[in-house]
């Protein structure tokens, strides 16, 4: 087995089940020590079974990364667990929908003091930790920020949504220009259609449990939508986040990678 993130620490928000719980694993098998950070006290099921299969290689940790506060304590439990982060995941996101003449303030607000706050905060205190550590991070410094095809197009239902996302783009071609000097790679992944527990709440009934004919129709629009003909799964998405970290991806940067079924082809 290949080993192209061997002792490397990866720290993963919003990491406790989808996309991000499928990077963790797969970040784990190249053999990184993965700090995985979700908003729950206790670690998930599916995070304290990849702590058993990964012994010592996973730490958990609990935190909103809406308040700053918890932020400052994540890096800094992180950091005297595994060390110097050297890959960033910033994954955690909320997600709402309502028609825009009626989404309200705390709508408003809470996607963006997450998608966008939260963020930019974590990936600021991340970088200023990689920058501080100096030549040993050239090279191997590496953030990855979740964006998603709706940030390059509105959606009458999600307008706030589209706007966080947009706004991830934007940072992250900021953040990888300032950060060029010093050898750090700043790309985000903007995914299309993507099957996950993050999405499913939207196929479910009062009591939380899937509706197939929901499901169905949603399986219809992506493979109408999508020439590969199919919903992306989390899987198919952490591929892309596995090359960006690697060295393979060397000269990558300020990249939008759209793992999107062919969805949209832009320049």
């Amino acid at each position: 087995m290949s080993q192209r993130l061997a002792d490397r620490h990866a720290l993963l928000t919003g990491a406790g089940g989808g996309i991000g719980l499928a990077v963790a694993r797969a970040y784990l098998a190249q053999g990184a020590r993965c700090t995985v950070v979700d908003l729950r006290h206790e670690a998930p099921q599916a995070v304290q079974a990849l702590a058993t299969e990964h012994a010592g290689r996973v730490h958990y940790l609990p935190a909103d990364i809406a308040q700053l506060v918890q932020i400052e304590a994540m890096l800094a439990a992180a950091r005297a667990h595994f060390g110097a982060i050297e890959i960033l995941f910033n994954n955690a996101a909320v997600f709402d929908l309502a028609p825009l003449l009626q989404s309200d303030e705390a709508m408003y607000e809470r996607l963006f003091a997450v998608n966008v706050k939260g963020m930019f905060f974590v990936m600021q205190k991340v970088l200023a930790q990689m920058v501080a550590a100096g030549d040993r991070m050239r090279g191997r410094g590496a953030v990855i920020n979740l964006a998603s095809q709706a940030g390059r197009r509105g959606e009458a239902l999600v307008a706030h949504y589209c706007a966080t996302k947009a706004a991830v783009i934007s940072y992250t071609q900021s953040a990888a220009l300032a950060m060029a000097p010093h050898g750090i790679r700043v790309n985000a992944i903007a995914p299309g259609m993507i099957l996950t527990n993050f999405s499913t709440h939207n196929f479910t009934d009062a009591d939380g449990n899937v509706v197939p004919e929901k499901l169905e129709q949603y399986h219809k629009r992506a493979s109408a939508m999508a020439p590969l003909g199919r919903a992306g799964e989390a899987e198919d998405v952490a591929r892309s986040f596995l090359y960006l970290v690697s060295e393979a991806a060397a000269f990558v940067t300020g990249q939008i990678e759209r793992p999107n079924g062919g969805v949209s082809m832009p320049w």
